[in-house]
């Protein structure tokens, strides 16, 4: 065997090795849900006098969602007298208006609640957020992103928890307000699923560490001041902030079972904008906190569910990798069939078969009577998670490389029927040159696939096309908006859009 081909088997090998160790997570997180199924968490007692809670609302340029949201609040199930609202907004657009406008209303009815604009966005949401903590009446903070409609009864269902003098945080899991609006939503919708069914409660349940999720949830205060308080050194606030609490032996609870419905984004370049804010942000967060966790006095097993926790998006460069062997990998004449069936058999199992019982594990336990209609988006699933490899992974090297980016919002319509376009709204997400590299991957894959079938690689062709689908769409899905909108949406939709607006 000459060098380069052992170099090239070599690097295979190992990028083949580290997709494996991922993909055999997943099944870990599956036996952990499944031996904690009937572990539901309940409160110890109930609170005779409820506490004060702070209801804090991170808001910049939610024009269409923010008055869904004040409304919904204004509707909490709760005393009057233990309940504040705090409405921190850092818009520079009409959203300023309408928030003093539904503030307004809410206050007429008798209701504690004020709007803290900022004109400097120091900190993005974390700035925001630890500055509404100075005035903070509340024991307990509820946070909701713009886009969530909490459910009348939801601070019941959350707030005795709290009896437990060392519970420092609770968590809700996510609805999805517009899971059929698209393809893109329902696909969404399965990857959220996944983390939160399955990673959240086997996490929380077996004793590991988990994380809020940024919305949705309640802390208690002295919890966040035990733990520095909001930092913003890194995009993932929540993340980092959930992992200094726990070091600092706080216990969380996440309550698979209490829903806080949201929205989910309509187009492309949303998703990835928001992808990238995570990606990006978990990766500065693992900087900051491994060693941190290696160095206490946690149990080894917290440790090591930790380090796959906070590296998990390094599968993203894994897969970029993976894309520029794979050429090698099926076309140099002196590689044997077996070396592919040594190879190749490994990472479906491991990587890509895994990831689809884990999303279908999730779609059975929370649609019982639906899952087989949803796991047929599966294949769908799994090549939408390789075509984002470039934008996730550009998120991870930006991480490591410690080039600075704001916190990109993502977009958000208040769209939750079929018939509404997002096509021509005001908001955008940030672009990038990604497109071009996920046009130029589409290609490669296409002359890949060509090349299976002239050289009889029939086994290849079905692990190619969902890369090729994978690049296709997600480069599809950024392009498109470029488009004029009237190709996108009939004569009636903007009487549709409107109604929503």
């Amino acid at each position: 065997m000459e060098w380069p081909q052992l170099i090239w088997i070599l690097c295979y090998a190992l990028v083949a090795l580290g997709l494996c160790g991922y993909g055999l997570h997943r099944f870990t997180m599956i036996f952990l849900y499944w031996k904690h199924r009937h572990d539901i968490p309940k409160p110890k007692e109930r609170f005779d006098d409820l506490p004060t809670v702070t209801v804090q609302l991170p808001i910049f340029n939610e024009a269409y969602v923010v008055r869904r949201l004040i409304q919904s609040v204004g509707e909490l199930d709760y005393p009057k007298d233990k309940l504040q609202i705090q409405v921190l907004d850092d818009s520079t657009d009409d959203t300023v208006k309408i928030c003093e406008e539904e503030v307004a209303k809410l206050r007429a009815k008798g209701l504690d609640i004020e709007v803290r604009h900022r004109v400097d966005r120091t900190g993005y949401k974390a700035g925001a957020l630890e500055e509404g903590m100075r005035d903070a009446k509340g024991e307990l903070i509820f946070i909701l992103d713009a886009d969530f409609v909490p459910p009348k009864g939801i601070l019941h269902e959350m707030v005795h928890f709290f009896t437990d003098p060392k519970l420092g945080m609770v968590q809700t899991r996510w609805g999805h307000l517009n899971r059929g609006y698209s393809l893109l939503t329902k696909i969404q919708a399965m990857f959220l699923d996944g983390h939160l069914i399955l990673e959240q409660t086997a996490r929380s349940r077996s004793g590991r560490f988990f994380n809020f999720n940024g919305t949705g949830g309640i802390w208690r205060r002295a919890c966040i001041e035990d733990a520095g308080g909001w930092q913003h050194d890194t995009l993932t606030e929540d993340l980092d902030l959930s992992y200094r609490a726990q070091l600092n032996g706080w216990r969380f609870v996440f309550l698979k079972d209490v829903v806080t419905p949201a929205e989910l984004p309509v187009d492309m370049d949303g998703f990835k904008s928001q992808q990238h804010r995570w990606t990006k942000g978990s990766i500065q967060t693992c900087k900051k906190m491994l060693l941190r966790v290696w160095r206490s006095r946690v149990p080894l097993i917290i440790k090591m569910e930790a380090t796959m926790h906070l590296t998990a998006n390094f599968a993203y460069l894994l897969l970029g990798a993976m894309c520029v062997l794979i050429y090698p990998s099926d076309f140099r004449p002196q590689v044997a069939w077996y070396w592919a069936v040594l190879i190749n058999v490994p990472i479906f199992v491991a990587a890509s078969l895994s990831v689809s019982i884990f999303y279908a594990a999730a779609q059975r336990v929370i649609r019982p009577k639906k899952w087989l209609k949803e796991i047929i988006y599966l294949p769908l699933l799994l090549a939408l998670g390789i075509g984002m490899s470039i934008n996730n992974g550009k998120a991870v090297l930006e991480a490591l490389f410690n080039k600075t980016s704001p916190f990109v919002r993502t977009p958000k319509y208040g769209i939750d029927r079929k018939k509404i376009s997002w096509k021509g709204l005001r908001y955008s997400a940030l672009k990038s040159v990604a497109p071009v590299f996920e046009v130029l991957f589409a290609v490669y894959f296409t002359v890949l696939i060509g090349l299976s079938i002239s050289k009889g690689e029939w086994l290849s062709i079905p692990f190619l096309l969902l890369f090729q689908l994978g690049f296709a769409y997600v480069a599809w899905g950024s392009i498109s908006q470029y488009l004029p909108a009237k190709w996108f949406r009939s004569a009636n939709d903007q009487d549709e859009k409107e109604v929503v607006v």
